[in-house]
C-alpha cells in the first residue's frame, strides 16, 4: 500500500464520526517527503467553529497513530 492509501483507510475510520455531525474531510495534498498531509473539511465540518480542534486532536492524531510517516496534518480553507 501506498502512503496516501494508508492515510486513506485512516480516514475512513474517522469518517463515520465526521458524518454524524453533518461534515466530510478530502484529502488536498500528502507531502511525502515531509510527513504533510492537507486535508479540506467539508459540510458542517468546513465552516464549524471546533474544526481546528476536530483536525488537530481527531483527524491528525489518528493519522500519526496509523501512518507513521505522517508528521503533521494542516487544514485547507476553500472560499
Amino acid at each position: 500500500m501506498s502512503l496516501r492509501d494508508n492515510i486513506e483507510a485512516a480516514i475512513d475510520e474517522i469518517r463515520p464520526a465526521l458524518h454524524m455531525d453533518g461534515g466530510d474531510c478530502e484529502i488536498v495534498n500528502v507531502d511525502e517527503a515531509g510527513g504533510v498531509v492537507s486535508i479540506r473539511l467539508v459540510g458542517a465540518c468546513g465552516g464549524c467553529a471546533m474544526s481546528t480542534l476536530t483536525l488537530k486532536q481527531g483527524i491528525e492524531r489518528i493519522l500519526k497513530e496509523r501512518v507513521p510517516m505522517v508528521r503533521q496534518v494542516e487544514t485547507v480553507v476553500a472560499f
